[in-house]
């Protein structure tokens, strides 16, 4: 069988599942995984014939697919903000909403000269790593309740040769942060229980629940506890940022305000969604 018959029986029994558009996509990661391959490869010897070996693991991938295991998972990394990050099932898969919070705080803070740090459920390391890469003036730190994750997270601050301090908390049971910061950042569980129906099966059946999830009556407790935090672990005008429910804009804006943050902005993200909000001290 050649590269070009698999590629239709490949994304003939993925279509279904996802869309013609994401099971090509899925197929050009896995030729570039699974062969070394870039699209133009593709097209200049799309004839060559696939191996026993090679069927294989395109079967399996495959498979996985079909069983909606994120195409991440599979080949254990995503790529956020230029740079790889490896993921697990005990990390969510970083997505292109927070690459625009990532970008916001970079535009924002790149041109001073001393800048300290804090993430807030850090998952991968996503943001902070990608923070100290743009940002090395910055000491950065980030703070995570899994210990999975944040072995995750070293080993892709470590891939990466970036410098970042973590530290294992529940950041719902902390009285205090570990210093004073310019800059907190988090992107804390925000997804409601009662918006499960709306959550695609390849997250819903993989990714961790504990990062995804809080209960429909209490959607805030994370921005709550984090702005309370923040409100005694900011510098004098230092800022916060968050991501947010996108069905949430206006109450995490209330909440901030009734804190005392002054400043509060509220940002869409490339899909038009609120999905974002900074404020200061």
């Amino acid at each position: 069988m050649t590269i070009k018959e698999y590629k239709d029986i490949f994304t003939e029994k993925l279509a279904p599942l996802y869309d013609v558009a994401e099971a090509e996509r899925f197929f050009y990661i896995s030729l570039e995984e699974l062969k070394g391959w870039k699209r133009m490869d593709y097209l200049m010897r799309n004839n060559e014939t696939i191996s026993g070996n090679e069927e294989e693991q395109w079967q399996n991938a495959l498979h996985q697919l079909e069983q909606y295991r994120p195409i991440q998972y599979i080949f254990g990394k995503a790529y956020f903000y230029s740079l790889e990050f490896k993921v697990t099932e005990n990390t969510l898969i970083p997505r292109p909403e927070t690459e625009e919070l990532v970008e916001w705080i970079i535009h924002e803070n790149n041109k001073r000269t001393e800048l300290n740090i804090l993430d807030i459920g850090t998952g991968t390391g996503c943001i902070p790593i990608s923070l100290a890469k743009n940002l090395p003036q910055a000491q950065v730190a980030a703070i995570d309740v899994s210990a999975e994750a944040l072995a995750v997270a070293k080993e892709n601050a470590l891939t990466n040769d970036i410098s970042v301090n973590f530290i294992q908390t529940n950041i719902l049971a902390a009285e205090s942060l570990p210093q004073q910061y310019d800059v907190i950042v988090s992107n804390p569980p925000y997804v409601r229980n009662l918006e499960k129906a709306e959550i695609k099966p390849n997250v819903l059946e993989h990714e961790p629940h504990l990062a995804l999830f809080v209960e429909d009556n209490n959607p805030l407790i994370f921005y709550r506890k984090i702005a309370q935090l923040a409100l005694h672990h900011l510098k004098p005008g230092g800022k916060l940022y968050y991501e947010i429910n996108q069905y949430l804009g206006p109450e995490t804006v209330a909440l901030l305000e009734d804190k005392g943050f002054k400043n509060v902005v509220l940002r869409k993200d490339l899909f038009g969604n609120d999905r974002m909000i900074s404020c200061t001290l």
